[in-house]
């Protein structure tokens, strides 16, 4: 979406949708199931993991800190990933929100 029409949104509305936007992509899943795994690590076990080059892991990297569900902090010269739960809250109450509203309108579609 152009940068003219997100004004036109919410900024929860705008939140939700960087958030889901990061998480858009399998290999991002794969880091934050990774992240919750293991709590804490650096970009180099990240790329063991996964089936990517580093440069590709760290351009995920920079998209899931960038949009709030990760942060880094440098160790020497690694930096050293976690889950951000900030992040994880906004979704966690979206959703919530979202299956209340879907409960009450139960079988009320057309």
């Amino acid at each position: 979406m152009g940068v003219s029409k997100t004004d036109l949104y919410t900024e929860k509305q705008n939140s939700i949708a960087i958030l889901s936007k990061a998480l858009g992509h399998p290999a991002r899943i794969a880091i934050i199931e990774y992240l919750l795994k293991v709590n804490t690590c650096i970009c180099g076990d990240i790329v063991n993991e996964l089936p990517l080059a580093q440069p590709t892991v760290s351009q995920h990297l920079k998209e899931l800190k960038n949009a709030g569900l990760i942060k880094g902090s440098i160790d020497g010269t690694s930096i050293c990933y976690c889950i951000d739960e900030d992040g994880f809250n906004k979704l966690k109450i979206f959703f919530t929100a979202l299956d209340t509203d879907l409960e009450i309108k139960k079988n009320k579609c057309c």
